[in-house]
């Protein structure tokens, strides 16, 4: 018999359903893109743009995505999580649809802007809905879930993508969002009820305007460095400008009475490192995705399409782990169970090491197997103890905080270890383009891509293409290398800092306790109608006895 009744809202299931459908939309549209690159190149069968606007197709997107989501989410615990989640559908839904009928590459390139702006919305909402009408005892469960259809989307992008482009015309990957936002529209306008937090206090408008400043100029420095080169003065620029505003950002949260988010949080164990660990997971485990992707495609052969399968492993490993995830946690705690996790995410990272053009296909579904298995161990959990630090009321600042994390640190690792990359396979390649002309030359240099897309000019490209296959595979063993290397600095922090299992009887202590720092809250919600045990102490022995209250609902 509980101590406690559950105090989730009685809808909660078909809830998280909602949440679900609309985080798929969310990150599937940022990997469904690229299997259509090619054919946006296409003067005939697409818009013909060029590589710049493909590149700014993507970037638009994930610029404003990055740049606005930690303000959304703070603006959504203010006004209302699924107002937000709603407009964030409809907005989604209409950029989507702008995009699939774009006449030109610019007309694109801002309605996928239009698009990262709904995601924006919608990301942190998600989250936020979910600790608000689910108990203590069962986010756990609900945020492995949730996690769960993060790598799904991330799998199944490039499937559909590729079913799709098969069919149909290349606009077909944008408008199949439509329905799904409408779907998610009704569901959410029927099913969702209204939370927020019940005295938000006045906005820190200077604080929303620095953090958004801060992201945008960062993110669009990292993008340009990634696509373009890190040895750019603007590029530096544009990364030490975004740096110099968020730690600005720091400053003023720091000394505002009433602060967007509470930057001492980051003194609590159980708030900073999860929140660290999701930036690192991430940053290695896109990485090495994004090479990867490049390695099946061009050195190997296989087609967007069955590249996009390849990657299923990863998906459905997450599908079924991470939703158990909260059991194991719950018995071994979550230094153990996150240490784990990162020990399997490592080891997969380190065996693309020892792959090359000759290994088993099978091999390479096992080591992303293996991957997801390690990441099914981390995300969840690691989100679970960012929300357990703080009251329901402040969820969408946490959910923030941890998406834009974890955005800010796939987009370094794609750019980072794409630089990577890119350097040490120059310096591989080059004994066989000595002989080219320069334009040739410049282009087989720059990117396997390039290599392969000169050699028809230049007749017999056998001995080129070899030369370049063999640098590729050498400088994806430096990336995989460098990713693990970043794991185990992750594996560090988890075992330092990490909280490990409470012992029976005793729940960790609340961070606003004396000798801990003291993080802004607001006061308990009014008692619901809905929900009369709202206000008990968390069931859960998360730790922090606000955990429980339920925000105000309508």
């Amino acid at each position: 018999m509980p101590a406690y009744a559950n105090t989730g809202h009685p809808r909660r299931w078909p809830i998280l359903g909602v949440t679900v459908v609309s985080l798929l939309l969310v990150v599937m549209d940022t990997t469904i893109l690229n299997v259509a690159l090619r054919t946006l190149a296409d003067p005939v069968h697409g818009l013909g743009a060029s590589q710049a606007e493909l590149e700014w197709a993507i970037n638009s997107y994930t610029l404003v995505f990055a740049g606005l989501l930690f303000s959304l989410g703070v603006l959504g615990d203010r006004y209302g999580r699924r107002r937000f989640l709603l407009a964030g559908l409809a907005v989604f839904g209409l950029g989507s649809l702008l995009s699939a009928y774009a006449r030109d590459p610019v007309h694109l390139i801002l309605a996928r802007a239009v698009m990262g702006l709904g995601g924006a919305a919608i990301m942190p909402a998600t989250l936020s809905v979910i600790a608000s009408v689910f108990d203590p005892r069962d986010r756990p469960r609900a945020i492995g879930y949730w996690s769960a259809s993060v790598g799904l989307a991330v799998a199944v992008g490039p499937v559909l993508g590729g079913i799709l482009l098969t069919h149909f015309w290349w606009g077909s990957v944008f408008l199949v969002n439509v329905p799904v936002a409408i779907a998610g529209l009704v569901a959410g306008a029927l099913l969702v009820p209204e939370s927020r937090d019940p005295r938000p206090g006045r906005i820190d408008l200077p604080g929303v305007a620095l953090s958004v400043v801060g992201l945008v100029a960062l993110t669009w420095g990292v993008i340009d460095g990634g696509e373009h080169g890190f040895d750019r003065p603007v590029v530096w620029a544009a990364v030490s400008t975004g740096l110099a505003v968020l730690a600005v950002f720091g400053w003023h949260e720091r000394r505002t009475d009433h602060p967007a988010l509470d930057v001492r949080l980051f003194r609590v164990p159980r708030f900073a490192v999860p929140v660290a660990l999701v930036g690192l997971v991430f940053f290695a485990g896109a990485g090495v995705m994004f090479v990867s992707a490049f390695h099946l495609q061009l050195v190997r052969g296989h087609s967007p399409l069955h590249t996009g399968l390849l990657f299923l492993p990863l998906a459905l490993t997450q599908l079924v782990l991470a939703p158990r995830s909260a059991t194991l946690v719950r018995r071994y705690g979550p230094r153990v169970v996150c240490g784990g996790g990162l020990g399997l995410v490592g080891v997969a990272l380190a065996g693309w090491a020892l792959v090359d053009a000759t290994t088993p296909t099978w091999v390479v579904a096992v080591l992303l197997g293996v991957q997801g298995a390690g990441m099914a161990h981390i995300t969840a959990p690691a989100t679970e103890s960012v929300l357990a630090a703080l009251p329901r009321e402040k969820a969408g600042v946490g959910s923030a905080v941890s998406n834009t994390v974890r955005q800010v640190g796939a987009a370094l690792g794609v750019s980072v270890l794409g630089a990577v990359l890119a350097a040490v396979y120059r310096v591989g390649v080059a004994p066989a383009t000595t002989a080219l002309p320069d334009g040739v030359r410049e282009a087989a240099e720059g990117s396997l891509a390039g290599a392969y897309g000169v050699a028809p000019r230049l007749g017999d490209a056998t001995a080129l293409l070899a030369t370049a296959d063999r640098a590729f595979v050498a400088a994806l063993h430096v990336v995989a290398l460098i990713a693990a290397a970043v794991t185990g600095v992750g594996l560090l922090a988890v075992l330092r800092w990490m909280p490990g299992r409470p012992e029976p009887g005793r729940s960790e202590p609340d961070p606003a306790a004396p000798g801990h720092p003291e993080p802004a809250r607001s006061e308990p919600a009014a008692r619901d109608p809905v929900h009369p045990d709202q206000g008990h102490p968390d069931p859960a022995g998360s730790g922090n006895p606000v955990a429980g209250v339920r925000t105000v609902e309508t």
